[in-house]
């Protein structure tokens, strides 16, 4: 007998379910508490910058299977847009370098060999630190597995600190691990950079609700689910302010909300239940152009650059936006922002000036800062112990997000295949077929 589906938050992991669920046996809603679905991936309008901005910068590669069978199913995979080549641009702001990453498109890692497409100074050696992290054990930290010299230092520590959103003598090892193999440990056709061709929910959040709107699930925004009333090891209902909806024999929850949100509702009424409770910020600051700059080299061809040696650590061109993000942000908690804004915009025109046909302003221009509090859960070794499994001790209640046990750090990838899991399971509790992976 089918049954309704409620999927509790509308960020991609949420939206991830219920795609994956939508036109099948089941009824499908989802109760997002906020004005808008997508989460800590979406887009809006700014109106002191006179644009639409996304909330966060997100690099995806070619080869995040889970994001592209999402975009298949909604329709957008088409719009994803990046380089033909898997170059990464970079600039070392202490010493005054810059360089292109470019990898090759097979597993046989034969830039490693070319001056011209490594990192500058880089020792042969150092390579044992790609091993070792992936065969990192559960305990062990990024710090513990990296070689001293260049590549550690202009690619490795900037790669874990954006990959994990955590530093990397506290970060997880075998969480950076996961990354490295299903990326270039598989080569650079898995390693294409990927970043949407308008804004993030353009790519994963509009084409999202047309999908679910044509196939008749519900999408409700404001709809803040308050508490979760629990009997027997069910769950029997969901409270919404004064409303409650009751929650039948045949009918499962998805959980696809914050850590920190699932911990309020759900700590009390399910036994064994864990969550990560230590988070790491991010930062990103969106400096608006009169127009947009043209540049010339790698970074025309990428649309980004990485930066070592200071606070910035990507750069972003968006038409005439210039948009930094800083990772682990946690560390810079205690600066005073329009100080931090200043640092950053020299740094950016350090980075973008060489490749550009004419200088930036020395004069900051209109910004916006965006700074995500509790933007990941730390990716520690303890806290990468405290993620749940989809499944719950309640049989009608699943869980999804990037703080779920993945096995990836919190990127859109993993809240991704976090929704799918938890499809999977309403198929499973079913005894129906799921779609193919």
């Amino acid at each position: 007998m089918s049954g309704h589906v409620h999927i509790v938050g509308g960020g991609l992991a949420g939206l991830s379910a219920a795609v994956e669920l939508a036109g099948g046996s089941e009824r499908v809603t989802v109760h997002e508490a906020g004005p808008a679905c997508g989460g800590r991936a979406r887009s809006y309008l700014d109106r002191h910058l006179g644009c639409r901005i996304d909330n966060g910068n997100h690099l995806l590669l070619s080869g995040n299977p889970a994001v592209y069978r999402y975009l298949g199913l909604i329709g957008a995979q088409d719009t994803l847009v990046g380089p033909g080549r898997p170059v990464f641009p970079f600039v070392d702001l202490a010493e005054r370098l810059r360089w292109t990453l470019d990898l090759s498109r097979g597993r046989l890692p034969l830039w490693v060999l070319s001056r011209r497409r490594r990192v500058p100074g880089m020792r042969l050696a150092e390579l044992r630190g790609l091993l070792a992290l992936m065969e990192a054990t559960p305990d062990m930290v990024v710090a513990d597995c990296l070689q001293p010299g260049s590549l550690s230092r202009r690619l490795l520590e900037p790669f874990a600190i954006s990959v994990l959103n955590t530093m990397p003598d506290t970060g997880s090892a075998a969480l950076l691990g996961a990354v490295v193999k299903e990326s270039l440990a598989r080569g650079g056709r898995n390693c294409l950079p990927r970043f949407p061709a308008q804004g993030l929910s353009e790519s994963f959040v509009d084409p999202a609700l047309d999908h679910l709107a044509t196939l008749k699930a519900e999408v409700r925004t404001a709809s803040r689910v308050s508490a979760v009333e629990m009997d027997n090891g069910h769950v029997t209902a969901l409270r919404l302010g004064e409303a409650r909806i009751a929650i039948g024999p045949h009918d499962t929850v998805i959980m696809a909300v914050p850590a920190p949100v699932a911990s309020s509702l759900l700590a009390a009424e399910l036994p064994g239940f864990s969550a990560p409770d230590a988070f790491e910020s991010i930062l990103n600051v969106h400096f608006a152009l009169p127009e947009a700059p043209r540049l010339t080299g790698g970074l025309a061809q990428a649309r980004f650059i990485g930066v070592v040696g200071g606070v910035s650590e990507w750069v972003f061109v968006k038409d005439r936006i210039l948009s930094v993000t800083v990772s682990a942000a946690n560390r810079y908690d205690t600066r005073d922002q329009d100080e931090l804004a200043a640092i950053i915009w020299n740094e950016v025109r350090a980075a973008i000036d060489p490749a550009a046909t004419a200088p930036l302003p020395v004069a900051m221009p209109p910004l916006r800062i965006v700074r995500e509090k509790r933007a990941t859960f730390a990716a520690t070794p303890a806290q990468d112990r405290l993620r749940p499994t989809t499944r719950t001790m309640a049989g009608n209640l699943l869980l999804a997000g990037d703080w779920t046990a993945t096995g990836l750090p919190a990127t859109i990838e993993g809240a991704i295949r976090s929704g799918h899991a938890a499809a999977q399971a309403v198929h499973a509790r079913r005894g129906l077929p799921g779609r193919p992976k």
